[in-house]
């Protein structure tokens, strides 16, 4: 019961004796092999791990846990920077390669003494959407693999119900998110660019959070785009998300981004009156393919805070409609500029290529890159070149000011947090996906979720429903920014009206003798 369980009451297992660091790790390592078909997890590092459980346990045999987190297995997504594992990004440019410092998050999180089982998939570079174009090879969404979806799947043979019917996890974080939702560790962390924490979060049934641009240290987390990383949370309930929060945020030296001011861990309070909320429902995410489940839903979330005696009502955003194309543009400008560091000469992959400095470089980008990354770089330093840095940087950096500047506006007008879909729709099936190329795909799956990384506001993912599918579908919640607490309060008080069914995981035969069954209500007492 307790591998299915959330932080808070492994934690108080811990204290009670119930369980052992140890044979949590255990459990966890085990359930790690026994779902390696997902492709959820680039590293284990298993002898790692078994010996920070044991360091766990003799610190509470002493009666002296470092914290709530002392002896949870937890896992990284793997372009945070982790000394002694190796740190690969899914890209063949820095295969092999081991970072000798660990990433401030990774480090708070050993301080307070969770113990790190591996290093999570993702799309190269956390360049996508669908988490498929990594070169370990695609994510699968454990939810392919639920009770829930195959009694609502019908498929032409058992043959295409195992290879063809599996369904994406989102992306790029589909990795940590895949792993937290099957049981294989109590949280995980994931980097959010555009939506990458939030997205396979929906679409894998967990809770994501992006918070407040600065809260948390980027220091150690690769870059994407430096103006709108932020490393993301993925946990089963909103508490969890709190408490590791709690332990992330706050700032630090070396990154000159986070905030200067003292960060206090804080409990999530049991909202009983929602009297004086006022949630905004921003029309311009009535986006163009929002699926009408989706939209319904939205629509009874909605009416599940007017019955609760908050006020609701329609806001205007009049700037989104820009925001993915702006978005793109930033986007392509800072790829280039980030992935310039690797050339070959100081870390990662190097071509034998030797017939002249540059031919080194280009082979090396060229053997080292995907199409992907290297259409990126190509976009980014077109829109960078000086006849373009005008018409497209510096504009779309305007409109972005634009967009900023709408979300104050609404905020000051007295709205507390708004509510929006994560998500157009369910996860598509893997098949489905890959008949659009990633930019596509990700201008699409990125058109909810970017605008609050634009705006640097925290947002969170919260598992809803389940689709008539059988697969979870999300709603996210903005909130203003730096206050994570009210934000993460309301999403609690959500997360306990909807009491969101957790998945039950059976675990295909030809992988794994017999069935894991976890029925626990994510709803916290």
């Amino acid at each position: 019961a307790l591998i299915g369980g959330l932080c808070f009451q492994v934690s108080a297992a811990l204290k009670e004796g119930r369980v052992t660091p140890t044979e949590l790790c255990r459990r966890c390592l085990s359930l790690i092999k026994s779902t390696k078909f997902l492709n959820a997890y680039i590293t284990v590092a298993e002898e790692a791990a078994l010996k920070q459980a044991e360091e766990s346990e003799e610190r509470y045999r002493r009666g002296q846990p470092l914290g709530v987190l002392d002896g949870i297995p937890v896992a990284v997504k793997d372009n945070f920077n982790t000394a002694g594992i190796e740190t690969t990004c899914a890209s063949n440019m820095l295969k092999g390669y081991i970072s000798p410092y660990n990433a401030t998050v990774v480090q708070k999180l050993m301080d307070q003494g969770a113990v790190l089982l591996g290093k999570t998939n993702l799309d190269e570079f956390a360049m996508g959407s669908g988490s498929t174009d990594g070169v370990f090879g695609p994510v699968r969404n454990p939810w392919s693999y639920s009770r829930q979806y195959k009694e609502k799947s019908v498929p032409k043979s058992h043959s295409e119900d195992e290879e063809s019917n599996w369904v994406i996890t989102g992306g790029s974080s589909g990795g940590s998110a895949a792993a937290v939702s099957s049981f294989t560790c109590f949280a995980a962390l994931g980097s959010d660019t555009g939506g990458s924490t939030r997205n396979p979060a929906a679409h894998c049934g967990v809770v994501g959070l992006k918070p407040t641009y600065g809260l948390i240290s980027r220091h150690g987390l690769i870059p994407l785009v430096n103006s709108m990383d932020v490393p993301g949370i993925l946990t089963r309930c909103v508490d969890d998300a709190a408490v590791v929060l709690g332990s992330l945020a706050g700032h630090d030296p070396k990154d000159s981004t986070t905030i200067q001011d003292g960060f206090k861990p804080f409990e999530l309070p049991n909202l009983t009156d929602v009297s004086k909320l006022l949630i905004g429902i921003p029309k311009e995410y009535h986006a163009p393919g929002l699926s009408s489940e989706i939209l319904a839903l939205w629509s009874k979330a909605a009416d599940l805070f007017k019955n609760a005696g908050a006020k609701v009502i329609e806001v205007s955003l009049p700037h989104t409609r820009y925001s993915i194309v702006c978005y793109h543009v930033l986007c392509a400008a800072e790829v280039a500029s980030n992935m310039a560091r690797f050339d070959g000469l100081e870390y990662g992959h190097r071509s034998d290529v030797n017939k002249s400095t540059e031919s080194m470089y280009a082979a090396t980008r060229r053997e080292g890159f995907n199409d992907v990354v290297r259409g990126r770089i190509l976009s980014g330093n077109y829109f960078l070149l000086k006849q373009n840095y005008e018409n497209y940087f510096i504009k779309a950096q305007k409109v972005r000011r634009l967009i900023a500047n709408d979300f104050v506006k609404v905020f000051r007008s007295g709205v507390d947090i708004l509510l929006t879909p994560t998500t157009l729709s369910d996860a598509v099936p893997y098949m489905e996906f890959i008949k659009e190329d990633n930019r596509t795909r990700s201008t699409q799956d990125d058109i909810l979720t970017q605008a609050a990384n634009m705006a640097g506001l925290p947002a969170v993912n919260v598992p809803t429903a389940l689709s008539e599918r059988g697969l979870p579908v999300g709603l996210q919640f903005i909130g203003r920014s730096f206050q994570e607490k009210q934000l993460l309060t309301v999403a609690k008080w959500f997360e306990k009206q909807v009491k969101f069914p957790m998945i039950q995981l059976e675990v295909v035969k030809r992988h794994h003798h017999g069935v894991v069954q976890h029925q626990k209500s994510a709803s916290v007492s």
